[in-house]
């Protein structure tokens, strides 16, 4: 398996993770999460290195782990400290340990250089944790997809309309054009839908009744980190050449999937909001809509996934599609992931002519 390992990604929410060992596959490694007594969280390799056992099955133990299977115990830095029944702790002896931080209530691993993990490079989501701000956490979704075909599923927000239609979609959006920047390292696509019916979320919880103003500002770095600026305000009031409204509502999505496996990805996301602060009723229905929303597009997902594996053929990832000779992530005309899998359109040839 191959993955950009010299970058940040979400290892689990803050709540996940207590003095009891977590094990969790990252980018195809065994990691096992816990926290020391001193509450600084911890990432291990999750195997001792004497018989191979998992140490999330161990004991913690002096603010590190005790092998359950012959008692070895690791400190909090992966070294192994003592060896029951001999004084003498073989050379060597010891586990991968993994930069962590704990920002905007996730736990961020490093599992590159350990050199290169620069805390600093990790996104700037600081809605997460704002007082001007309140945020909705996501639910626990495990989706059995490559993680890329999640930021493919950002960036191209026409599918709203299609499989969203009863929280966040309106057939209104694939009226309006989208706008695309591509930088160095990421993809910034915009749509304004002016003068349109409210989608059903934002009517329940924004109180529009008429008409709105609305915003789609999508931005994914790499390697998987999508903020969607969204929101609305009354028909009439936005002006896409001055960017976001002061009125009306907004909401930042955050997306952190994680890829387990090359078909597997723990998916991270949260929203966070400038209104209603406080109240609970709002963010019981923020959350409802969103996990029904984000179930959609698991399923979704999930079946492209499958998909895509009955078309393998021996290769990582094959299609008869190629791409055109442009910037990355260019193709169709939309803002697609920079790497994700190229669908598999054998079947559409005969559909063209």
């Amino acid at each position: 398996m191959s993955f950009l390992k010299d970058c940040w990604y979400v290892a689990a929410w803050d709540h996940e993770v207590g003095e009891r060992p977590l094990a969790r596959t990252l980018l195809g490694e065994d990691v096992v999460l816990f926290r020391a007594p001193d509450g600084r969280a911890v990432a291990l390799e999750d195997r001792c290195p004497h018989r191979g056992v998992p140490l999330s099955m161990g004991e913690p133990e002096g603010g590190g782990l005790r092998c359950r299977y012959h008692g070895l115990l690791f400190d909090r830095d992966g070294a192994c400290v003592a060896v029951p029944g001999q004084t003498r702790v073989p050379p060597g002896a010891a586990v991968r340990s993994w930069p962590l931080v704990e920002r905007w209530h996730w736990l961020w691993i490093w599992m590159g250089d350990p050199a290169r993990a620069d805390p600093d490079l990790i996104p700037d989501w600081w809605w997460l944790d704002h007082p001007d701000w309140e945020l909705v956490r996501g639910k626990h979704l495990h989706i059995r997809c490559h993680y890329e075909l999640i930021t493919d599923n950002l960036l191209d927000l026409s599918h709203l309309a299609y499989v969203h239609p009863a929280t966040i979609g309106t057939e209104a959006i694939a009226e309006f054009p989208i706008s695309t920047e591509r930088g160095e390292s990421s993809v910034l696509m915009t749509r304004w839908i002016l003068d349109r019916a409210p989608p059903p979320l934002f009517a329940a919880v924004g109180g529009f009744r008429r008409n709105v103003d609305r915003w789609q500002i999508v931005e994914t770095r790499m390697p998987c980190h999508t903020l969607i600026r969204a929101g609305c305000v009354a028909a009439g009031l936005a002006d896409p050449d001055r960017g976001e409204p002061e009125g009306g509502i907004h909401i930042r999505n955050v997306n952190a999937p994680t890829p387990e496996t090359e078909t597997s990805t723990f998916y991270f996301y949260g929203h966070a909001r400038d209104f209603a602060l406080g109240d609970a009723g709002t963010s019981e229905t923020m959350f409802a809509q969103f996990a029904r929303t984000f179930d959609e597009d698991a399923a979704i997902l999930e079946a492209q996934q499958r998909s895509i594996d009955r078309r393998r053929t021996g290769r990582r990832w094959t299609s008869t599609w190629t791409r055109p000779a442009s910037p990355r992530g260019a193709c169709c005309g939309n803002a697609c992931a920079p790497n994700a899998p190229a669908p598999d359109n054998s079947d559409m040839r005969d559909l063209t002519g």
